[in-house]
Formats: C-alpha cells, sequence, structure tokens
C-alpha cells in the first residue's frame, strides 16, 4: 500500500511545523532548565501532595516542597564552589607544594627506587594542581561574570518545577490527545517505563549516594579529617558515578595518612572505604530492585557527557535523558518489533 506524502504535507501541518521550530529556537538556550524542572518536579509531586493533604492550598503545597528540595540542592552546589575555590586559592596564594613534595617522598620509600621517580613526580603534580586550579578559578569567574543569565535560569527552573509539578498531568494529557488511538497502548506503556526509570535512578542511585555521603561526613569527621563534611560531599558525588564510587577519597586519605605516619588512622579510614563500598552493594540493590534496571554503561555515559553539554546541571540531566531514551527505545522494542516476529 502506497503512502501519499501529498495527504500528509497541508498548510495547517506545516504551519505547526514552522510554529514548533521558532518556538524551539528561543526555548532552546533555556531548554536545559525546563528539562531539569521537568524531572525535579517528579520527585517534588508526591512531597507537594503530602503537604496538600494537610493545608489543603495546592500552590502553597507546591512552594513548600519546592523549598524543602530545592533549596538544599542550591546551597549543595554554593557550598561546593565555595569550598573549592578557597582551598585552590590558598593553594595558589602560598604556593604550598612543600608538603605534597615531603608526602610524596615519604610515599617513595615503600617502593624501590627503579619504580618511581620522585622528582618527575612533584613537578607532575604541581603542574596538574596549576592547571586544574587555573581551570576551577576561570571557571568560578566566568559563573559569576554571568550572574545576571544565572539568575535568569534559576528563575525559569523555578517556575518549570511549579508549573510542572501543578499542571504535569494536563500537560501529559495534552500530549496523548495528538496521539493516534492505536498507538495509544504504547503511550501508556512508555509513560510507565519511564516512570521505572525516574523511580530506578532517583531511588537508586541519587538516594543511595545521599545516605553514602551521609555515612562518609560523618566517618571522616569523627576521623578527625579537616573538612570531613566538605570529603563527605565529594564521596557522595563520586558514588553517582559508575566505576568511581567512594575509593577515590578513601584511598587518598589512606595514603596521605600513611606518608604522613598516622598509621593507626591509615589503617581505619581504609576500614571504613570498604565500609562505605560494601554497603553500596546492598543499599542500591533494596532500592532499585522494584523498578528498571539501568545498564550501569548507560549512567556512565550520561554522568560524563552530560555536564560537557549542559554544564553543572548535566550531571543529573544526562543521565535521566540517556536513562528515559533507553526506556522508550525498549518499549518501542516490545510493543512493535517483538510482536511482528
Amino acid at each position: 500500500m502506497e503512502i501519499d506524502i501529498k495527504e500528509y504535507i497541508t498548510p495547517p501541518v506545516l504551519l505547526v511545523l514552522f510554529l514548533l521550530i521558532i518556538s524551539l529556537m528561543f526555548v532552546f538556550p533555556v531548554l536545559n532548565m525546563v528539562i531539569l524542572g521537568a524531572i525535579l518536579a517528579y520527585g517534588i509531586r508526591p512531597v507537594a501532595f503530602k503537604i496538600q493533604s494537610k493545608l489543603k492550598y495546592s500552590s502553597i503545597s507546591i512552594l513548600l516542597a519546592m523549598v524543602v528540595v530545592l533549596i538544599p540542592l542550591i546551597l549543595l552546589v554554593a557550598y561546593i564552589i565555595f569550598e573549592v575555590s578557597t582551598f585552590v586559592t590558598w593553594i595558589m596564594a602560598n604556593n604550598s607544594y612543600s608538603d605534597i613534595n615531603a608526602i610524596v617522598s615519604q610515599l617513595s620509600m615503600y617502593l624501590p627506587s627503579s619504580y618511581i621517580d620522585v622528582n618527575s613526580i612533584n613537578s607532575y603534580i604541581e603542574s596538574a594542581i596549576n592547571n586544574v586550579g587555573s581551570y576551577i578559578l576561570s571557571y568560578i569567574v566566568k559563573f559569576v561574570s554571568k550572574f545576571a543569565n544565572i539568575t535568569l535560569d534559576l528563575f525559569i527552573l523555578v517556575c518549570s518545577v511549579f508549573y510542572f509539578v501543578r499542571d504535569g498531568e494536563n500537560c501529559l494529557n495534552f500530549i496523548k490527545s495528538f496521539v493516534p488511538d492505536e498507538s495509544k497502548g504504547f503511550f501508556d506503556k512508555t509513560v510507565r517505563s519511564v516512570e521505572d526509570v525516574l523511580k530506578s535512578i532517583f531511588y537508586g542511585h541519587f538516594l543511595t549516594s545521599v545516605i553514602i555521603g551521609i555515612f562518609a561526613c560523618i566517618g571522616y569527621s569523627l576521623l578527625g579529617f579537616p573538612h570531613g563534611i566538605f570529603l563527605g560531599v565529594l564521596t557522595g558525588i563520586l558514588q553517582l558515578i559508575p566505576v568511581f564510587g567512594p575509593w577515590p577519597i578513601y584511598w587518598i586519605l589512606f595514603f596521605i595518612d600513611l606518608a604522613t605516619g598516622n598509621y593507626p588512622r591509615a589503617v581505619v579510614v581504609l576500614l571504613f572505604g570498604f565500609f562505605l563500598s560494601t554497603i553500596d552493594m546492598y543499599i542500591r540493590p533494596a532500592l532499585s530492585s522494584h523498578y528498571a534496571d539501568i545498564h550501569p554503561l548507560i549512567l556512565l555515559i550520561g554522568f560524563l557527557s552530560g555536564p560537557l553539554v549542559y554544564g553543572i546541571v548535566g550531571f543529573i540531566v544526562g543521565p535521566l535523558i540517556l536513562g528515559i531514551t533507553y526506556a522508550v527505545l525498549d518499549s518501542f522494542r516490545k510493543e512493535y518489533l517483538l510482536k511482528e516476529e
């Protein structure tokens, strides 16, 4: 059966396509904030509905739920930027490489001289710190210089979250109204698959990283490490990234303690790190086993490539977009391709 494409390319269709393209051009600069707002709205809706059961006012309930969820996220990002900028500024202002050189020299005592060149390692570390520090400081300067754009992005994010929480169901029904009747079943299954992916990533990955980050903050602080809370936050962020997990932080702390002669704490922090890595194997499956099982490679690509496309928010948007795309493709495969076989 031949399809006459002219039947579908009508003036109304062309007008709609033209307006969609023009609208996308206007929306594209803030599209990342709109997408992030839709994703955050999905997580905020249950909180808003619980508050609404007590207050009975939907708008106030949504605003309170946004304060409960968004304000801690914004403060967390501000705290990380402040701590990193303070540390880098202190390193570069004081040119404090002597401690690092001493640590490397101490570590070299545990390895045969043929395996390690202290001078080359010291020069490499100094160069790396300079490069990383310069990059971070330049990024912070650009970040501050774009204060007006950042304010606009935050405003759009807040508005997107509010309206997606309030009218998300109407938006979904509006989109569904364009779906042909024979494809409504596929649409509903796809929506359910997307919800499973969101729940899996929220509960199985973000919540796991929060729990391990809290454990790390308490543990590093009790062990007496400077900036124990910041180290715990970094541990939680690394926990989000597949393959990484918390091990880079506790192994670095272990070698530092080993080099400075604090052997008891070196042993304790290594055991504590093994504890963090072990509980991940129990917490993550327990939280995400009831939802979609996302392959680690999808999340890894999302976490690493997301910031390159969307900046800081890419850490959240990247894996979620790839996870949702996987869910849609899997739903399409089950609905159409497997049935034809």
